[in-house]
């Protein structure tokens, strides 16, 4: 049994591959997994219960990670056995490469089954390898994307609108700013000029009330 696929996780590379080596984000993600225990750096120790069409299974077995190259990649091997269910050995080459501020994550892995499992045919057991190869992936990058995401600030820490006449403690008072004092009226006279025409100011009104006098008489003789 062969499988090849590719996974893009929004998370750096330094990230995915620490979580590629945390056997509890491992145990999260794999289906079925009861137990994953870390006995050195590169060999753990795993249970998983296994269901494949009509056979139902517990694997134990152990599991080697070769060919360490941080943060770019391994290889993963091992072989587990399910009891009179058969057995299951194989191994994974896991590549991690940039992709602007997330990870491609690539596999390839060659496994192959034996005993009552290896009887229920290729095309059932590459079916059920890929449903849980893709239930797998898809719990890891869930908890990796979400281990990366920037958390959210407390409640409480947000910043508060200040109340119009209330400032934190601590805070200088601050002055109000200036009032303009209202316009004062402006005289029509004020808007004439001093002397119209090189002659004084007070000419001109004598000689319009004059002319005002002139036109009554004028009137009141008709």
């Amino acid at each position: 049994m062969d499988m090849t696929g590719e996974r893009r996780i929004a998370a750096p590379r330094q990230v995915v591959w620490d979580a590629l080596n945390d056997p509890a984000v491992l145990k999260a993600s794999i289906p079925g997994c009861e137990s994953l225990e870390k006995l050195s750096d590169t060999q753990m120790k795993a249970t998983a219960a296994v269901k494949i069409g009509p056979i139902s299974a517990r694997f134990t077995g152990n599991v080697q990670l070769t060919d360490m190259d941080p943060p770019n990649g391994y290889t993963i091997g091992g072989e587990g056995q399910g009891g009179v269910a058969g057995f299951a050995k194989g191994g994974a080459k896991v590549r991690l490469a940039d992709d602007g501020g997330a990870t491609l994550l690539g596999y390839e892995v060659h496994a192959q089954v034996g005993g009552k499992i290896a009887q229920l045919g290729a095309r059932l057991i590459d079916a059920t390898a890929k449903q849980m190869a893709d239930a797998f992936f898809t719990r890891f990058t869930a908890q990796v994307e979400a281990a990366a995401a920037p958390a959210a600030p407390p409640p409480g820490s947000e910043p508060q609108p200040i109340a119009a006449g209330h400032a934190p403690a601590g805070t200088p008072p601050i002055a109000p700013p200036p009032v303009a004092p209202p316009p004062e009226a402006i005289s029509p006279l004020a808007l004439l000029p001093a002397e119209p025409f090189g002659l004084p100011l007070a000419f001109w009104f004598g000689g319009a009330v004059f002319a005002v006098i002139v036109l009554l008489f004028l009137v009141s003789s008709l």
